[in-house]
């Protein structure tokens, strides 16, 4: 089975990954490039490049032979709308829980410890020995919202530092809520945890409603997709003090240098890297191997997004 695979620095140990399994043949393409190989163009998989997978969205119409687009990303809502309806469309579901779960946490504690405050006064040689009112996560109550691989993996650390995590996805099962509870779940957490994927019924699920069942001086973290939140709405509240935010991922994306998120109190921003630590690209390519691997046995890989449909 013949594989596109990007010849970007990012993919590199993709592209030596996928070489050594069987029955696969990697071929090497530019995701920059507006036309495709006539070699390039008998692929039956595409993998989007590492960084800034949208790219060869383009390219689709030049691979007539193409059975799977095999994402790097655990979000597919950049893709689910322009893969056709004969090609099977996987994510990597899960290769990034760890480095995720852990930018989430940092962002609570940075925000917890008044880590932002420090560093200013740091930078102007100001010994400010309680000059910052910080805060403890110990006993605080956590709802994570999106109850996928990431977000139990920030379920499952918060209990380390004395925190209690309640999960939400779109229907109840055992230790999860529904989605529907939300509007009574949402004054007695403290913090609020965004790790869902971006769906039309997710798209501003954040608005005005939402934000403002909130208790007082509650976190909203967005490790999720910026679309999620309704901005206007959150610039509202933290204009106004009463509600914090850790952003990895903003509406408009990336964000204007004038916008005024940026300058909010307790807010901070992150550039959509939670995921980007050493490593990370690997684990996103030995998920894609897995699903290949389901694929080249004639199996439909775990992380199917929306299977193969006769058209």
């Amino acid at each position: 089975m013949k594989v596109l695979v990007s010849c970007e620095h990012d993919d590199q140990v993709g592209a030596a990954l996928l070489g050594r399994v069987e029955a696969l043949e990697v071929i090497l393409y530019d995701p920059a490039e507006a036309r495709l190989t006539p070699q390039q163009q008998t692929a039956e998989v595409l993998i989007p490049p590492y960084r800034g997978s949208h790219r060869p969205i383009p390219l689709l119409a030049q691979l007539p032979h193409l059975r799977v687009v095999q994402l790097l990303t655990a979000g597919a809502d950049e893709w689910s709308a322009d893969v056709p309806p004969e090609v099977l469309l996987a994510n990597a579901r899960g290769a990034v829980a760890g480095p995720v779960a852990e930018w989430v946490l940092a962002a609570i504690l940075t925000l917890y410890r008044q880590w932002p405050a420090l560093v200013r006064f740091q930078d102007t040689g100001t010994w400010a020995h309680r000059r910052v009112d910080a805060d403890t996560l110990a006993g605080k109550r956590v709802l994570v919202v999106g109850a996928g691989a990431i977000g139990r993996a920030v379920a499952a650390r918060l209990p380390v530092f004395g925190a209690e995590a309640t999960l939400v996805a779109r229907t109840a099962r055992p230790g999860v809520q529904a989605a529907a509870d939300l509007p009574s779940l949402l004054p007695s957490h403290q913090i609020v945890v965004l790790t869902l994927p971006l769906t039309p019924e997710s798209t501003h699920l954040v608005d005005t409603g939402f934000l403002a069942a909130m208790p007082d001086n509650a976190l909203l973290v967005n490790a999720a997709r910026g679309r999620i939140v309704e901005t206007a709405a959150l610039l509202a509240e933290a204009q106004s003090g009463r509600l914090r935010a850790a952003l990895d991922v903003t509406d408009p994306e990336p964000l204007g240098s004038d916008h005024p998120l940026w300058s909010c109190p307790g807010v901070i921003i992150s550039p959509h890297m939670a995921r980007t630590v050493p490593g990370t690209a690997e684990l996103c390519y030995r998920v894609a191997e897995e699903q290949l691997t389901a694929v080249l046995a004639g199996r439909t890989p775990p992380n199917v997004v929306h299977e193969r449909r006769t058209k």
